[in-house]
């Protein structure tokens, strides 16, 4: 189980970005983070695995404090924390080989990340993830040569050969048109569904959160403003989520 207790973080210039926020997910969720740019949503998923450093409050994942970790310590528990991103996060001018072996680099010593010297069971593990993810035969080819949709499919690859519990997803949907949207998301949801890997996916649509999550929490301004499940978001909570002037779009 992930628990967040309130949480708040404040960044230098003073922008507070999350505010007294609270809640749990349970093993095995598919959990919706949804809300306006700006409202907090990459903040909490960066604190979650600190790769953003709260300001106050705790974080707890399979009983571990997190909050309360060395650095050292919490590097050895990323290794079980998948992060796919927004812009992808590749290594442009890098094989997508190389690309997916770099998630085992909290598996390997400093000299072997280096050098990117990886076991054959490591190339091993990403040809068949690649091959999990359609990608097999673009393995050997450069990422930049690939469409946004593979690129993204290349990150929830590499996340994969974390052999990660909980996988972080900050918008991966938010630069692909609607088709990719829903390949991108089926792909989540299997591995939430096959391999029992709880996600935290952060969605701008509504529709999108209906389809995929089990259940959803709404962020404004920092603040937490819904918990629940996706289908107890009715126009009112909608309206408190996204604004009185939000409209509700509908992606195909």
């Amino acid at each position: 189980m992930l628990k967040v207790e309130n949480l708040n973080k404040v960044y230098p210039n003073g922008t507070v970005a999350l505010k007294d926020v609270s809640f749990e997910v349970a093993d095995g969720e598919f959990l919706a983070v949804i809300g306006l740019s700006g409202s907090g949503k990459s903040t909490l998923m960066r604190c979650i695995n600190r790769l953003i450093e709260p300001t106050s409050g705790r974080i707890f994942w399979d009983g571990t404090e997190l909050t309360a970790l060395s650095a050292d310590e919490m590097r050895k528990v990323r290794r079980q924390i998948g992060m796919v991103f927004q812009q992808f996060n590749l290594v442009k001018r890098s094989s997508v080989m190389i690309n997916v072996l770099s998630g085992r680099l909290g598996y390997v010593s400093p000299y072997q990340s280096l050098f990117n010297y990886f076991s054959s069971a490591d190339h091993a593990r990403a040809l068949k993830n690649l091959e999990r993810l359609g990608l097999r035969e673009k393995a050997y080819v450069r990422a930049d040569s690939l469409s946004g949709g593979q690129q993204q499919r290349v990150g929830i690859a590499r996340a994969l050969m974390q052999e990660p519990k909980l996988i972080l997803a900050d918008e991966p949907v938010a630069s692909l048109d609607p088709v990719l949207s829903h390949s991108i998301l089926k792909y989540l949801e299997q591995m939430n569904k096959e391999d029992g890997i709880t996600v935290l996916c952060s969605l701008h649509f509504l529709d999108l959160v209906h389809r995929y999550s089990t259940r959803a929490i709404g962020l404004k301004e920092g603040k937490l403003v819904f918990q629940g499940l996706p289908q107890e978001i009715d126009d009112a909570q909608f309206k408190t989520i996204f604004g009185q002037e939000a409209e509700r779009v509908t992606i195909l």
